[in-house]
């Protein structure tokens, strides 16, 4: 099987199969096409023609255009699961990718809004019009749930259950979680589908199953509310760039620091490994530090 074959059946292995979300078919795509130009280069056309040092120099190369180790765990990841998906396929006889050692994985710690940030953003929008009710109701769901951006968008009006103050997530690989609606979000959201939405679906040419409608009355796509989400930053007075994950980060901080579970943080989150979870339990170690470094008279 010639190279850009084998990528284009990898890839829809990925979105049928695995249910990988179309952005991360996209990263696939451009990780798995840098690959193919390399070998390009190099007069490999087959897959079972690609050896190691093929995979080395792709890398190196990689690297000396300004990689960070970030970038390179995902990339070499990416890789490693393309030769072994060909490998399990019989597509190839030998696994170049065997015995790789990956580069250590960034863990920076997270950013985060404070609580008045917080309170302050989702003032904001206003609800005097069926856009500010809408934001505010998103901007409430989000810090309530600890919501993706691609959830909060996808979700569905069939998912949402406000009598039983719960919502069903779908996360990555398509699995479900359920999450918790409380107190002020659920007055925001019963207020945005009762008075918001139903004026911004009114005039829409499509019916739409979505929660979180724009303007015309369809889906919200996650760059249209990364726009708003800046406006409103802007509105707010927080002058540091803000995107829909500080949101979430926020709510998982916020959590610890009340004293929640990890295990419960875990959950809420959607995280398969407890070790994603857990990067929180160092923000708040770091938090508590400064503390001790601004209060102990002899810190």
């Amino acid at each position: 099987m010639n190279v850009a074959d084998a990528i284009d059946e990898y890839l829809e292995h990925c979105a049928v199969e695995r249910h990988l979300s179309p952005s991360t078919i996209a990263a696939y795509r451009n990780d798995l096409g840098k690959l193919r130009s390399h070998l390009v280069e190099r007069c490999v056309e087959w897959v079972d023609d690609v050896d190691r040092q093929h995979l080395l120099d792709f890398f190196a190369g990689q690297v000396a255009a300004g990689d960070r180790a970030s970038s390179q765990t995902r990339r070499m990841a990416v890789v490693s699961g393309f030769f072994t998906w060909l490998h399990l396929q019989g597509q190839i006889h030998k696994l170049p990718t065997r015995g790789f050692a990956r580069p250590r994985k960034e863990q920076r710690l997270p950013e985060l809004l404070s609580r008045d940030e917080i309170e302050a953003l989702i003032a904001a929008p206003g609800i005097d019009t069926p856009l500010g009710l809408r934001d505010t109701a998103m901007l409430e769901f989000m810090y309530a749930t600890g919501a993706r951006v691609s959830e909060a968008c996808g979700l569905e009006l069939g998912a949402l259950h406000l009598d039983r103050g719960l919502a069903v997530l779908e996360g990555k690989g398509a699995k479900q979680r359920l999450v918790p609606i409380r107190g002020a979000a659920l007055v925001a959201l019963a207020l945005y589908l009762e008075r918001g939405r139903p004026e911004l679906v009114a005039t829409a040419k499509r019916r739409a199953d979505r929660v979180f409608v724009n303007r015309w009355g369809l889906e919200l796509s996650r760059n249209g509310w990364w726009a708003k989400l800046r406006a409103l930053a802007d509105v707010a007075g927080i002058e540091r760039p803000v995107h829909p994950h500080l949101l979430r980060h926020s709510f998982a901080t916020h959590l610890l620091e009340g004293g929640a579970p990890l295990t419960a943080i875990q959950l809420l989150l959607g995280h398969a490994s407890i070790s994603s979870t857990a990067i929180y339990t160092r923000l708040d170690l770091r938090r508590i530090r400064d503390e001790y470094d601004r209060h102990h008279p002899r810190a």
